[in-house]
């Protein structure tokens, strides 16, 4: 005897389901903000910055590239807790679990934009810092003002794309019991017995989400070849 669909089961679930999509959309939202800030920072110290500094940060980027994501959402959700409790004294302290994977995000994803970004600004001519400095910037203006917006301007796409991926690494944070998107779908069909229904919604939901973000880089990357001919 087959399966019988109930496709009327979504309907009652949606809900719940667009509670977790929400959930999902600020950790990407916050996680991609904050992670391209802190990579960028990441990026000019380990090209600017004296030598030992900047081997501190390869360092960094080295670490966070290089464990699982999953494992990085753990150590922060577990050890955290017991770092902050031996600083402070208060056996009670806590980290929630939202607080946890967004850290665990920045971090990791900072790690990924910071080489991203070092690319970026590595793609931009070496005579416009010379040229900008020639004007009368500083360094610093140079690089805020003539450097960065092209060099965001020739890394958007990959930028992009590390957010698609961070998009789906947001479902690994079931592990600490966080109500995403995917963690509510598997809570609301265990709930209603309709597993099949709402994972088959939740995949249609990522794959449609993921190929228009994929599709977008394309058009941005044709724009750029069709603008540089």
């Amino acid at each position: 005897m087959g399966y019988d669909f109930d496709w009327v089961a979504l309907q009652r679930a949606w809900p719940y389901l667009l509670q977790g999509l929400q959930m999902t959309a600020l950790l990407v939202a916050a996680s991609m903000a904050a992670g391209i800030g802190l990579g960028t920072l990441l990026a000019i110290t380990r090209i600017f910055a004296p030598r030992p500094v900047a081997a501190l940060v390869a360092g960094y980027v080295n670490l966070f590239r290089s464990i699982p994501l999953i494992l990085t959402i753990l150590w922060i959700y577990f050890l955290m807790p017991v770092v902050l409790r031996a600083v402070t004294g208060d056996p009670n302290l806590g980290v929630g679990p939202i607080y946890a994977a967004l850290v665990a995000f920045v971090l990791a994803e900072s790690a990924y934009y910071c080489e991203i970004i070092r690319a970026g600004i590595g793609s931009v001519r070496a005579g416009q810092m010379q040229a900008a400095q020639s004007l009368g910037m500083s360094p610093g203006q140079a690089l805020r003002h003539v450097i960065l917006p092209q060099a965001f301007r020739n890394m958007t796409p990959s930028l992009i794309n590390q957010t698609i991926a961070l998009f789906k690494d947001t479902s690994l944070v079931y592990v600490i019991s966080l109500n995403d998107f995917l963690g509510a779908a598997s809570k609301v069909g265990q709930r209603d017995g309709r597993v099949v229904e709402v994972y088959i919604l939740v995949a249609v939901v990522y794959l449609v989400l993921c190929t228009a973000g994929a599709w977008w880089v394309t058009w941005l990357q044709r724009r750029k070849v069709a603008a540089a001919t």
